[in-house]
């Protein structure tokens, strides 16, 4: 099925470096997804109401807050938390706030633990270093997290560990984490779970609860600008008793229910954590965007997905000079994303030759996951510090990441000129020649 006539701004022509127009093609959805029409009606239809959120008594005030409120409403039931009064859902701007918001209530003292994994976003990773201690499970030669060190890990810590973050879906390579299977290992060992689900929540379905008690998500964070939904909003899922006996990461208004000369009272959750004026458009829009994912249907936009992404890794597969990083052969436990190369052509020049001159956005670099892209291309640490301190920045990817409108015909487009620029066009050589790049 074809889902691109439900988004909006795709179809756009854009202006490349010969002058020609285009139709561009996004493939860098891993960073920002274009909105629903829905979402943007959303918006339109609601800017006339737009007033005060439990803040004050007239039409507009009342009814944004209570739009404000359902949305909470959409997002439980979206994550199968429909009438399940443990947990509840706090609005921020970003999932790298929500997970900031987690690390500084969760953690309570500097010799606490995280234990994390080296396939992590820097979202799920130096928030937790800045209040705590950390662990790392490693991943393997093909990126994968070593799951099963996972047990280790938190028996060798010894009760320390209070924290185990995971990402949902890298953000990297694709790579699905088994979020139920971890969180069983951390409740046996005592520990909270949180999945960072930023890169999972528009290509998989979510249910928090798992199969049993012990298979329960504790809290989970993610940003609507990767669920089509750019609005500049994104939410933590999370069980109330453990946020309300916490102080908020932020005060000011809304947050307290009195305040006097030498001490305070704060809201319950989720206004304890949602100081100041809230986005309203932004929740609305966010949704608004996950109840029509679900009323597409997971298994469809599943079975989209995977019949591009297997497509586009099978073309490339077949074009000379090309390395792609991760498992090529199994993918079933990659969403669509792609890190790739292209033998002696320098990563940042294909991607910005992609964009000006055939309107392809790709991403180039390392994609905030440093430790993660370092090891896919076999560089130690020192080789990585010396990398950064000389400003040269050897070591990089291009990366495509799918989204659900796209389709056939632009990874056609996208496969061909791949294989032009990595067969017959003449170019920059990749700024590290050396083996520990698998080219």
């Amino acid at each position: 099925m074809d889902y691109r006539d439900l988004f909006d701004g795709i179809d756009d022509k854009i202006k490349l470096s010969n002058g020609a127009y285009t139709t561009p093609i996004n493939f860098d959805n891993g960073a920002t997804t274009p909105p629903l029409k829905s979402v943007t009606q959303i918006i339109q239809d609601n800017i006339k109401n737009y007033g005060p959120i439990a803040r004050g008594v007239g039409f507009k005030g009342e009814y944004c807050t209570m739009m404000f409120n359902k949305a909470r409403d959409v997002i439980l039931n979206f994550f199968g938390l429909g009438g399940n009064d443990d947990y509840t859902v706090i609005y921020t701007k970003s999932d790298t706030e929500g997970l900031n918001v987690l690390a500084n209530v969760l953690i309570k003292d500097k010799e606490d633990m995280t234990l994390t994994t080296r396939m992590e976003h820097h979202a799920n990773d130096l928030p937790f270093r800045r209040v705590g201690k950390m662990a790392y499970v490693e991943v393997d030669e093909l990126g994968r997290v070593k799951v099963d060190d996972i047990e280790e890990e938190l028996i060798k810590a010894g009760g320390k560990i209070k924290v185990v973050t995971v990402t949902g879906a890298s953000n990297v390579t694709g790579y699905t984490t088994p979020i139920h299977d971890i969180a069983k290992i951390a409740h046996k060992y005592g520990a909270f779970i949180i999945v960072d689900a930023a890169q999972l929540v528009s290509h998989k379905e979510v249910n928090m609860k798992g199969n049993s008690k012990d298979e329960e998500i504790d809290f989970l964070t993610f940003s609507a600008h990767k669920a089509y939904a750019p609005f500049g909003s994104g939410a933590i899922v999370g069980k109330k008793d453990y946020l309300n006996e916490e102080d908020p990461f932020l005060s000011g208004g809304g947050c307290v229910a009195g305040v006097f000369d030498e001490r305070l009272i704060w809201t319950a959750v989720p206004e304890k954590y949602e100081a100041g004026t809230q986005n309203f458009f932004g929740a609305i829009a966010m949704a608004k965007a996950l109840a029509d994912l679900e009323s597409i249907g997971f298994e469809n936009i599943e079975e989209h997905e995977r019949e591009l992404k297997n497509y586009i890794i099978q073309g490339m597969k077949s074009i000379n000079n090309v390395t792609m990083y991760g498992d090529t052969d199994y993918t079933e436990d990659r969403i669509g994303v792609i890190p790739f190369n292209i033998q002696n052509k320098d990563y940042s020049e294909v991607s910005i030759m992609m964009a000006t001159e055939k309107g392809i956005s790709l991403r180039s670099g390392k994609f905030c996951a440093h430790p993660y892209v370092y090891r896919l291309l076999g560089a130690s640490d020192s080789d990585a510090y010396r990398d950064v301190v000389s400003g040269e920045y050897f070591y990089g990817m291009i990366r495509a990441s799918l989204g659900l409108y796209n389709n056939i015909n632009e990874a056609n487009i996208f496969l061909n000129e791949i294989d032009y620029i990595a067969n017959n066009r003449v170019g920059r050589k990749h700024r590290k020649q050396t083996g520990r790049i698998r080219f």
